[in-house]
């Protein structure tokens, strides 16, 4: 086990300090701006879909390596996928960090993001590692009002 745990910590400050996706890009359907309180991490997460694909994943932001780390790895994996499957992924992933270091995770289904397994024993550190997870289940509820026709009527 002790092997695993340095090799994931390798995983997330690899994702820290070569984050992938990180720089904002002009061109968005939607711009969501998450902040932690209780630690000061922030980051600010473009979505944009294409035929209800997700083509691009940009972000900028500040915060532990954690919480940085975690959004890289999001930004990759949930790429090219249905909203629906990345919304599933999401979730996979959410449940895992309130699992209380139970899980382990599935490497299959969230990949890189099991490397952040061991933080669902630190309460205090959860909220960061689930911090670009809950940008982007934001920004795909906000996508989803965007793109679907408005059925209320306009009259």
């Amino acid at each position: 086990m002790m092997e695993l745990d340095s090799l994931y910590q390798e995983v997330i400050l690899d994702h820290y300090k070569h984050p992938l996706n990180k720089g904002l890009s002009e061109e968005y359907d939607v711009q969501v701006h998450h902040i932690n309180p209780s630690c000061g991490d922030e980051i600010t997460f473009n979505l944009s879909t294409e035929g209800g694909i997700i083509k691009s994943i940009t972000w900028d932001g500040v915060g532990c390596s954690i919480s940085q780390a975690s959004v890289s790895i999001a930004s990759d994996l949930l790429l090219n996928k249905t909203l629906e499957q990345a919304g599933s992924i999401a979730e996979v992933f959410i449940e895992l960090m309130h699992s209380k270091g139970t899980k382990d995770g599935d490497p299959l289904v969230l990949e890189d993001a099991v490397a952040l397994a061991g933080v669902s024993k630190f309460p205090a550190r959860i909220k960061c590692a689930l911090l670009g997870w809950m940008a982007f289940k934001d920004a795909a509820v906000r996508i989803k009002q965007l793109k679907e026709p408005d059925t209320r009527g306009s009259n």
